[in-house]
């Protein structure tokens, strides 16, 4: 039913790739100097945080110059032996059917522990011998495991895209969408990311699918995502853990109040309890935790706390027991938008009131109930008389477009300001 935005417009060139101009750029001379021969360094390792597009990058170079690309998660491959039977994709320069070869091993950072013993001097042995350009990919090319590896391999740091370039990726995936976005929309966004491409491709889904625009206030309250880890992760763990425990720790990495994290995983439940029975179950069990919320309140007994917690996570995730497991975009709590909006709005009610009350020597708060509505139907119905009241009363740009209503009747009475 739906999909991910990450993969619909995953790269499939090396121009859609956000960022990193000049690791890109040598990337692809070190891919096409193996045309010459082959090269000293066999292996490139490409090394930065996760989601700035390393792993994009060489799928996109791969097609770009027609390469047979095969892809390998080092975790797979662990042990000698593993990586000894993996050896004989890289000693052959060709394919079958003569296409060149490209070979990567990404996520090399999943090699710890005894179950790795040998597997990176297995994987160094490999890059010595390749004969076909081999691609190692991690976070963190210089942790100490990497040591006598890094010697072999030509090291390529990929860095955190900046904003703008981040912000244009949004754009244009907007307008491929058909969404009207404002701009200081999508910059909070990609500001928001810290330049985390994917993270910042998954917010916006979650904000704009399903909608033709995207406002600033669309998106501002997303710093009720207060991040020792993503709100998306929180909820996504409340709600898929396969252990209560697993579910309940949720509420750890969530630095977001009980209340707010209630409001996520009510809002979510019914996308993703497909199955009647479950999504039955699941509500009964947030029932319960509003329950013992509505207890809280009443008498101040923070034990009650624990009944919240158990319900909302443990009891919404083992409510999952006929359910499909599909990717579906969580959405941001509805409710907790709309007290944000009205929020905004009063506060805005309140402004244009402190306009009013020096000139009609009334409260501000007279001034809401009195005086406000009549001016508003004067600005919806007559735009000559509403510019002479909004110079009149000092009226801002924003009070303007609030009393009219509509964005053409706003810029009408702008005009006649002008």
């Amino acid at each position: 039913m739906y999909t991910a935005w990450t993969s619909k417009y995953k790269p499939t060139s090396l121009r859609e790739v956000v960022g990193n101009t000049a690791a890109i750029t040598l990337f692809k001379e070190w891919v096409k100097s193996w045309d010459k021969g082959i090269p000293k360094q066999r292996a490139a390792f490409l090394y930065g945080p996760s989601g700035i597009g390393k792993t994009a990058t060489v799928e996109a170079l791969a097609n770009d110059l027609k390469m047979e690309f095969v892809e390998k998660n080092a975790s797979d491959y662990r042990t000698e032996e593993a990586i000894n039977k993996f050896a004989g994709l890289a000693s052959r320069y060709s394919s079958l059917f003569g296409v060149r070869r490209l070979i990567l091993l990404d996520e090399l950072d999943g090699l710890t522990g005894n179950a790795d013993r040998g597997g990176i001097k297995a994987i160094t042995d490999v890059v010595k011998n390749a004969q076909t350009p081999l691609v190692l990919i991690a976070n963190n090319a210089y942790d100490s495991r990497f040591m006598t590896l890094r010697n072999y391999c030509l090291l390529i740091e990929f860095k955190k895209p900046t904003t703008a370039e981040v912000l244009g990726h949004l754009a244009r995936l907007c307008t491929m969408e058909g969404i009207q976005a404002e701009e200081n929309a999508l910059k909070f966004i990609a500001h928001r990311s810290g330049g985390d491409v994917r993270s910042a491709v998954n917010d916006l889904q979650a904000l704009a699918q399903g909608k033709k625009q995207l406002k600033y206030e669309d998106v501002s309250w997303l710093s009720y995502r207060d991040r020792q880890d993503t709100i998306f992760n929180v909820v996504r763990m409340a709600m898929y853990s396969r252990t209560c425990s697993a579910a309940k720790q949720a509420v750890d990495l969530a630095d977001i109040d009980i209340d707010m994290l209630f409001e996520w995983v009510y809002e979510n439940v019914p996308y993703h309890f497909t199955d009647p029975r479950d999504l039955a179950k699941a509500t009964e069990s947030l029932a319960m935790a509003d329950l013992y919320r509505g207890k809280i309140r009443a008498t101040q007994d923070w034990s009650f706390l624990r009944y919240v917690i158990d319900y909302m996570t443990a009891g919404v995730c083992m409510s999952r027991l006929y359910s499909k497991v599909g990717w579906v975009p969580f959405k941001f709590p509805t409710r907790i938008q709309s007290l944000s909006k009205s929020k905004a709005e009063r506060m805005l009610q309140l402004s244009i009131g402190s306009k009013i009350k020096p000139k009609c020597h009334i409260s501000a708060k007279r001034s809401l109930t009195e005086v406000l509505p009549f001016i508003s139907i004067i600005f919806k119905t007559n735009p000559q008389k509403a510019a002479e009241i909004a110079r009149w009363l000092d009226l801002t740009e924003e009070m303007i477009s609030y009393l009219a209503g509509t964005e053409e009747k706003a810029k009408t009475i702008m005009g006649l300001l002008a």
